[in-house]
C-alpha cells in the first residue's frame, strides 16, 4: 500500500421555457453569492479541477445531474405519521410568463406590488382581456393564458406617501418571455421527464401566495407571511415576535405538494423612536446619561429602520434612518439656503413650535442623499408598524422567541391545518384563474422507526454494553470505553459570589464523578483555587499558567492538563476569550461551567461534564458495537473516512465580517469515535468552502498518520446548504475533493458519497398513535420517511433521529448528490442514523449526524479566535477592500496549539 506525500441557476429545460426566474428560493442571498460564481471557477482553473464521471445511476439532462433513487428503505418497524404537506392537483392549463419593467426603478416588492396591483385594476378588462395574473414583486409576471401583445407599455399613477401624498407617475412595460403546458410539470412527477421545472413550480408557488401578498395587513417576507392579527409576543428592548405562516409549492412523489408550517419572527414595535431606544438600552432618557456603548448599541439597531415625521400635522413623510448625529442635539446646527446655520433647536421652536425634550440624545440622519442629510430628533419620529427585525438578537430575546415559537406537536399541527382553511384555497380567485385545487387533509405516510445501534462501554462496567431507549441512555454502571488522565489541574472562578471553598467543594465533586465513570482523575489541584475578575482576562490566565507549570518544575516533562472555569451566568464575552487565549495561546484544554448548574452539582449535570473533559483529554466516551464487530452498512468493508463540513456566516448586521468554514474527519476506522477539525476564514456569507481542497488534504493525512490505512472510501456529510446552491457544491466540493486525494498521490482516486443535511426546512412529521409517538407527542427516534413526500427521482430521506423534548422535532433531511459507493437506501439510513449516537457531548442522540454537528460548533468556536481588532478591518466599505481585508484575515485566524486542536470541538 502507497503511502502519501506530504502537501496541499436558473435555466429549466424538457419541454418548458427556457429563462431565469426572478422568484427563488435564494433570492436574498445573490448578491453575496456574486463572488463564487465568478472567482470559484477561476480557482477551479488554476487548479485544474474537473468535475469527475457521474456513477452510472445519476440522473438529468444538461448542467445539473443529480442521484436517482437507488429503491426505498425497508429496515425497521412500520408506522404510520402525517405530514404538514396538502396535495395539489393541477388542470393542464398553459402558464405564460412576461417580464416586468417599472420605470423610475424602486427596490421595494411592496410598491412594485402596488403598481401592478393599480395597473391590473385600470386595465384588467381593456388591455388584460379579464385575466387575473400574479407578480413576485420583482421582474416576472404569470397569466393562466396569453395576454393580448406581445410587449405593451401602461401608465401607472399611484399616490406616495413617503412625498407628501402627492402622485407618483410608473411606466411599466410588460413582455411576454415565454409558456409551458402544465402537463410537463405533471409528466416529471410521475418519473416521464428527468429535469425538474423548477420555473413552473415557482411560478404556481407564486400562485397560491398571491392573496396574501395582495393584503395590507400581512407582510410578506420570502415564502412566509406575518400578521400581527395571527398573534403577537413581546421579545423586550422594543420588538415584538409575529406569528406567521410559511408556504413553498414541493414536487414530490405523490405529485405537487404545499408545504405548510407556522413560525414566528421579531418585528420593531410601532412607538416614537425616543421610546424604543429608552427600551433599548434600558435608561430612562430624562435622567440618564448615555455611554459610548449606548450610542453605539443605538447606532447598530436603529440603522435602516423605517420612520414617519409626526410633527408636521396630516403630512407624515415617511424616512429610513441611515445613522446618529455624532453630536447631541442640544448642539446640532444645520445650513439651511434661506435661513443660513442654525440651531436645529431653535429652529423646530420658530418652525414647528415644538420644544425638544431629550437635549442629550443624538438625532437621527435620514434621506437618500448622505452628503446632505436630513436630521430629526428622535421624539419626533414614529417607527413605521411592519418592519421585520433582522439583526442579532440579545440572549433574553432569543429565549422569549423560543418561547414563542414553542408548541406541542398536537397543537403545531391543529394551527397549519387552521391557517390551510383559514387561506380558503377552494375560494381563492388566484388559485381557481390557474385551476389549482388544495386538499384540505394533511398527507399521511407509511414510515419507519430505525432500530437503534448498540454502544460499546468498558468491560470493567457493570454494563458493558447498552441498548437506548427512545433516544437517551445514561452512564449508570458504565464505564467510559477509553479513560483519560487529568493529572495536573487547577480552578479559577470568575464568579465573584462563589467563593474558593465552593470551588473546592465543585471540583470534588467533578473528580471524583471522573473517577467513578473510568477516567484517572487527580485527587488534589497543582495550584489552589481562586476567585478573580475577568477585566484582565488574559493577563490572568498567562500568569495562572506560569504558576502551574512552575509548580511541575520537578516534572519538566509535564505541563498542566486541564483549566476548570466557573463563569457568571452573564458572561459576555468572557466565555469566548478565554477559550481564545487558552487554545490558540497558551495551549491548555478548558472546561467552563455556568455558576448556575454548579452551585447544584446533580449527578446528571457532572456526569455530562466527565464526557466532555474525557474526550478533551483523549479518551473516547463509547463505540458503536457494530463498528468493533465490523457490521457497519459498506463503512466496515473498507478503510473509510467520514467528513462533515459547515460554514458559519456572521449574524445579520455585520456585513463586512468573513465567514468561517470548518471541515471535521474521523480518525480512528473503523470505529469513526474520533474526529479532527480545520477551519478557515473565507469570504463575507460565501457558502462554497474556498479552501476545502487543502483541508481535505490535511484530514486525510491525519488519517494515515493515525491509522496507517489509506482510506478507500470517502463519506462527506455537508451541512447548510439550500437547494439553488446544489449545482455548484457538485460542481466545485467534489472535484476540490478529488484533488486533495491527486495531491497525495496521481493514481490515488477513492469513492465518494457526497451528502447534503438541511434542517432549516418546514417539513414536519406527526405521529398518528400510541405506535408512533413518544413521550413528548412527537414521533419515535429514528423515523425515517423516503415516500410520499420526498423527491419523485432522486435519493433522499427524512429523518428524525433524537427524543423530543420540547416543541415539535424537526427531522433533518438528508439529500444525496454524488455516491460512487452504490449506497442502498437502507445501508445509507442505518449508517446515518448510527452516526447520530457518537456525539461525546451528551448520552443522547443528536438531530443530525455528528460529524456536521461537529463541524457546526467548530465553525463558531472558530470565529471566537478572530480576535476584536481584527474585525475592524471589515467595515462597510467597497467590495475590493472587503475582498482584501477577506484575504489578509485568512493570515489572522491563529492556529490551535497541538495539545487542544484534536478536541477543541468539543469544547
Amino acid at each position: 500500500m502507497s503511502s502519501y506525500q506530504s502537501g496541499h441557476g436558473g435555466q429549466s429545460r424538457g419541454g418548458v421555457w427556457i429563462h431565469h426566474v426572478g422568484h427563488s428560493d435564494n433570492q436574498g442571498q445573490g448578491s453575496a453569492s456574486q463572488y463564487s460564481a465568478n472567482k470559484l471557477e477561476e480557482q477551479m482553473s488554476e487548479l485544474a479541477l474537473q468535475p469527475a464521471a457521474p456513477p452510472e445511476n445519476m440522473v438529468g439532462t444538461g448542467k445539473t445531474k443529480f442521484l436517482h433513487r437507488p429503491g426505498k428503505g425497508t429496515r425497521g418497524r412500520r408506522v404510520v405519521v402525517r405530514a404538514n404537506h396538502f396535495l395539489v392537483q393541477l388542470s393542464g392549463k398553459e402558464l405564460h410568463h412576461y417580464d416586468v419593467t417599472i420605470m423610475p426603478t424602486v427596490t421595494s416588492r411592496g410598491t412594485n406590488r402596488e403598481v401592478m396591483r393599480a395597473l391590473v385594476k385600470v386595465y384588467g378588462h381593456s388591455n388584460l382581456e379579464g385575466r387575473l395574473p400574479v407578480y413576485d414583486g420583482r421582474k416576472s409576471l404569470y397569466t393562466a393564458g396569453p395576454l393580448p401583445f406581445e410587449s405593451r407599455r401602461f401608465e401607472v399613477s399611484l399616490a406616495d406617501e413617503d412625498q407628501f401624498l402627492r402622485e407618483r407617475v410608473f411606466k411599466v412595460e410588460i413582455k411576454h418571455v415565454g409558456s409551458a403546458d402544465l402537463r410537463y410539470l405533471e409528466a416529471f412527477l410521475m418519473g416521464g421527464q428527468p429535469d425538474a421545472p423548477q420555473g413552473v413550480i415557482q411560478a404556481l408557488d407564486i400562485v397560491l401566495g398571491e392573496h396574501p401578498s395582495s393584503s395590507n395587513s400581512i407582510i410578506p417576507v420570502g415564502r412566509s407571511f406575518f400578521s400581527d392579527s395571527f398573534g403577537s409576543h413581546k421579545l423586550g428592548d422594543g420588538l415584538d415576535s409575529w406569528r406567521g405562516f410559511y408556504k413553498s409549492l414541493r414536487p414530490t412523489q405523490m405529485g405537487l405538494s404545499l408545504n405548510v408550517d407556522t413560525l414566528s419572527t421579531a418585528f420593531v414595535v410601532s412607538t416614537l423612536v425616543s421610546e424604543f431606544v429608552s427600551k433599548l438600552i434600558g435608561k430612562n432618557l430624562n435622567n440618564s446619561r448615555l455611554t459610548n456603548a449606548d450610542i453605539m448599541k443605538m447606532k447598530r439597531v436603529l440603522k435602516g429602520i423605517k420612520v414617519e415625521v409626526t410633527h408636521r400635522g396630516a403630512t407624515r413623510r415617511k424616512y429610513r434612518i441611515s445613522g446618529l448625529t455624532t453630536v447631541a442635539t442640544r448642539d446640532l446646527t444645520f445650513t439651511c439656503d434661506e435661513l443660513g446655520t442654525k440651531k436645529l433647536v431653535d429652529y423646530f421652536r420658530e418652525v414647528y413650535q415644538h420644544n425638544i425634550r431629550f437635549l442629550d440624545l443624538p438625532c437621527l440622519e435620514v434621506g437618500s442623499n448622505p452628503k446632505r442629510p436630513i436630521y430629526l430628533p428622535m421624539e419626533v419620529c414614529m417607527i413605521v408598524k411592519g418592519q421585520r427585525y433582522e439583526k442579532k438578537l440579545n440572549e433574553n430575546q432569543k429565549t422569549n422567541l423560543l418561547r414563542a415559537t414553542c408548541q406541542k406537536p398536537v397543537d403545531r399541527e391543529n394551527n397549519i391545518i387552521k391557517i390551510l382553511r383559514d387561506n380558503n384555497y377552494s375560494e381563492d380567485t388566484f388559485a381557481i384563474e390557474f385551476g389549482l385545487t388544495v386538499s384540505r387533509q394533511p398527507t399521511t405516510i407509511e414510515s419507519r422507526v430505525l432500530p437503534p445501534p448498540l454502544l460499546k462501554y468498558h468491560e470493567t462496567g457493570v454494563q458493558k454494553e447498552c441498548m437506548p431507549r427512545f433516544g437517551a441512555w445514561n452512564m449508570n454502571d458504565k464505564k467510559l470505553v477509553n479513560g483519560g488522565k487529568v493529572n495536573f489541574w487547577y480552578c479559577i472562578s470568575f464568579s465573584p459570589n462563589f467563593t474558593p471553598n465552593d470551588a473546592r467543594w465543585f471540583c470534588k465533586e467533578l473528580g471524583d464523578m471522573c473517577r467513578v465513570s473510568g477516567m484517572e482523575f487527580a485527587e488534589r489541584p497543582i495550584l489552589p483555587p481562586i476567585v478573580a475578575a475577568g477585566d484582565r482576562l488574559e493577563t490572568l490566565l498567562k500568569s495562572r499558567y506560569r504558576e502551574a507549570v512552575s509548580a511541575l518544575r520537578d516534572r519538566p516533562d509535564k505541563l498542566p492538563d486541564l483549566l476548570i472555569a466557573i463563569l457568571p451566568d452573564n458572561n459576555g464575552n468572557l466565555y469566548s476569550n478565554l477559550k481564545r487565549i487558552c487554545e490558540t495561546e497558551i495551549g491548555l484544554v478548558t472546561q467552563c461551567c455556568l455558576t448556575k448548574k454548579v452551585v447544584r452539582a446533580n449527578p446528571v449535570y457532572l456526569s455530562n461534564l466527565a464526557l466532555k473533559i474525557n474526550v478533551k483529554v483523549g479518551g473516547r466516551n463509547t463505540v458503536l458495537a457494530d463498528a468493533i464487530t465490523r457490521r457497519v452498512p459498506v463503512v466496515s468493508r473498507e478503510p473509510t473516512i467520514i467528513f462533515g463540513a459547515d460554514v458559519s456566516h456572521p449574524p445579520p448586521g455585520e456585513d463586512g465580517n468573513p465567514s468561517i468554514a470548518a471541515v471535521v474527519a474521523s480518525q480512528d476506522w473503523p470505529e469513526m469515535t474520533t474526529y479532527l477539525g480545520t477551519s478557515r476564514t473565507q469570504k463575507h456569507r460565501q457558502e462554497i468552502i474556498f479552501h476545502l481542497s487543502e483541508m481535505v488534504k490535511n484530514l486525510l493525512v491525519s488519517f494515515r498518520r493515525k491509522t496507517n490505512l489509506e482510506p478507500k472510501k470517502i463519506i462527506f456529510f455537508r451541512d447548510g446548504v439550500s437547494e439553488g446552491q446544489f449545482q455548484r457544491v457538485l460542481h466545485y466540493e467534489i472535484s476540490a475533493i478529488r484533488n486533495a486525494c491527486k495531491q497525495l498521490r496521481a493514481d490515488y482516486v477513492p469513492s465518494i458519497t457526497f451528502i447534503v443535511v438541511q434542517k432549516r426546512h418546514h417539513t414536519r412529521l406527526f405521529p398518528t398513535d400510541n405506535r408512533s409517538m413518544d413521550r413528548s407527542g412527537n414521533i419515535l427516534p429514528g423515523t425515517v420517511v423516503d415516500t410520499k413526500i420526498c423527491h419523485p427521482i432522486e435519493f433522499d430521506f427524512y429523518l428524525c433521529s433524537h427524543a423530543g423534548i420540547q416543541g415539535t422535532s424537526r427531522p433533518a433531511h438528508y439529500r444525496v448528490l454524488w455516491d460512487d459507493n452504490g449506497f442502498s437506501a437502507d445501508e445509507l439510513q442505518t449508517l446515518t442514523y448510527y452516526l447520530c449516537y457518537i456525539n461525546a457531548r451528551c448520552t443522547r442522540s443528536v438531530s443530525i449526524v455528528a460529524p456536521t454537528y461537529y463541524a457546526h460548533h467548530f465553525a463558531s468556536r472558530s470565529s471566537s479566535y478572530l480576535e476584536p481588532g481584527d474585525l475592524g478591518s471589515f467595515v462597510a466599505g467597497s467590495s475590493a477592500s472587503r475582498d482584501e481585508a477577506s484575504s489578509a484575515m485568512i493570515k489572522q485566524l491563529p492556529a490551535l496549539k497541538d495539545n487542544v486542536k484534536e478536541v477543541m470541538f468539543y469544547c
